[in-house]
């Protein structure tokens, strides 16, 4: 699979990688030994990069990556990159980004994954004031100093939380929403990133799922799955679910989006290989929760570049449906 770099630290990463939201909480239930050959058969797909958080099952999700990092033989062990995060599990109150608790939360990380130095670190979606604080930073040059990190990120809800990071001499990576529901970071955010050479890592990039043509109107999910509670930002910012779009509309708009498809690539694969071939993405990180939906989101990277007639009727779709309800947001 084709490796990109991230130009501040020299890291590379799959051009796809695995999100593990779903092998934590939040997605319904995943079986431990289920969610460990997720991880196998991702590796064995090319990937290389895989992205986690504290908070994600409180912790689940790392001690899962820590049981497969453990237990993996297979060729290029060494190349895997981990990213996990760190922020969401206390008060989100400005005043709790200190250098010892980014100590306390990364030896927790450090224990769940069983490494000494954390690969990447990225603060979980914070309050929009720490994006703009100078002693964040410092502190978290101080985790590099102490070699409890090798690079940090952040990941962001809004835009003008990415431009603030990517400012940032020695931020090297920004997690932001990136599919083709949720078009917005194409206009100032990929290509600032690009310019100070910051890695872009794209997540939600099937809008939780919509962009795999395969819900209805009528589709239920289960009460603990965040796309049941979460619809209206009851739990959390309501653009981690379905992007913010409005299901109905999301809906409608994936069938659209699903007849761009064709026998050689599914609707999801589709998704996938848009926002790779979005100039400035690193790594794309859809998740799975179940093998045979790794491999797949894995097969995407070879695909062929979308058509320039395929991108004009994906933006179409956007501007038409979706570009009024959600384009002035985050």
């Amino acid at each position: 699979m084709e490796q990109r770099t991230f130009r501040r630290t020299g890291q590379r990463a799959s051009v796809i990688g695995l999100g593990t939201w779903q092998l934590g909480a939040n997605w319904g239930s995943v079986d431990e030994d289920d969610a460990v050959a997720i991880l196998r058969a991702a590796a064995d797909s090319g990937i290389t990069f895989f992205d986690t958080a504290d908070v994600y099952g409180d912790g689940r999700s790392e001690r899962l990556i820590g049981r497969f990092l453990r237990e993996f033989d297979g060729k290029g062990a060494e190349d895997l990159l981990v990213a996990t995060k760190m922020g969401r599990r206390g008060p989100q109150d400005p005043a709790e980004f200190t250098l010892d608790n980014f100590r306390a939360w990364t030896d927790r990380s450090r224990a769940n994954l069983g490494v000494d130095t954390l690969d990447l670190v990225q603060l979980h979606c914070p309050p929009t004031p720490v994006f703009g604080t100078a002693a964040v930073y410092d502190a978290l040059n101080t985790l590099v100093d102490e070699k409890r990190v090798t690079a940090y990120g952040v990941s962001v809800e809004r835009c003008d939380e990415a431009l603030a990071a990517i400012a940032q001499p020695a931020v090297a990576s920004v997690q932001i929403i990136v599919n083709p529901f949720r078009r917005k970071p194409l206009e100032r955010v990929l290509p600032a990133a690009r310019a100070a050479g910051v890695g872009i890592i794209a997540r939600v990039p099937l809008a939780s799922g919509l962009l795999s043509g395969k819900f209805r109107h009528d589709t239920a999910f289960a009460p603990d799955d965040h796309r049941t509670y979460n619809r209206n930002g009851e739990a959390f910012d309501v653009g981690e679910t379905f992007s913010g779009i409005d299901y109905a509309t999301g809906v409608a708009a994936a069938r659209e989006f699903g007849e761009l498809a064709s026998e050689q690539r599914t609707p999801a694969q589709l998704a996938l290989r848009w926002i790779i071939d979005q100039p400035g993405v690193t790594s794309v990180i859809p998740g799975a929760t179940r093998v045979e939906q790794a491999r797949e989101n894995a097969a995407a990277a070879g695909s062929p570049p979308l058509s320039a007639a395929t991108l004009s009727a994906v933006e179409e779709i956007y501007d038409r449906r979706i570009r009024g309800q959600l384009h002035h947001l985050w």
